[in-house]
């Protein structure tokens, strides 16, 4: 079992920054990725940013690259988003999740890859 608390998000202004932050409790050891997904009222959850726990490597969905920066503090039990020169279309409740999986193929931006999910924060950023 394991658990997820994001926080962080809030209410900005376009250009403004937010750092939100999920924190994760229970058996973490076998974490082989943790994401950040977003989901805006009307539209499908989109994947924004992976991190696989173990190599460090880290993807960005095209949109938010060179904006966004995801980051991980193992001794924490905790990932990072970053979010830079936020934009009005960046507005959504943002979720992170874990994939606890061991898989022969691993696509990070796919939901139904991910085993646990927070309750989600909300990001809205006004022009």
């Amino acid at each position: 079992q394991v658990q997820l608390v994001e926080s962080g998000g809030g209410s900005v202004q376009a250009g403004g920054s937010l750092r939100l932050s999920c924190t994760a409790s229970g058996y973490t050891y076998n974490t082989r990725k943790m994401g950040w997904f977003r989901q805006a009222p009307e539209k499908e959850r989109e994947g924004v940013a992976g991190i696989y726990t173990r190599s460090g490597l880290t993807y960005y969905r095209e949109s938010v690259k060179g904006r966004f920066t995801i980051s991980q503090d193992n001794a924490k039990n905790t990932v990072y988003l970053q979010m830079d020169s936020l934009k009005p279309e960046d507005t959504a409740m943002y979720y992170c999740a874990a994939d606890l999986s061991e898989r022969l193929v691993s696509i990070w931006y796919k939901p139904d890859e991910y085993n646990y999910w927070g309750q989600g924060t909300q990001v809205t950023v006004s022009s």
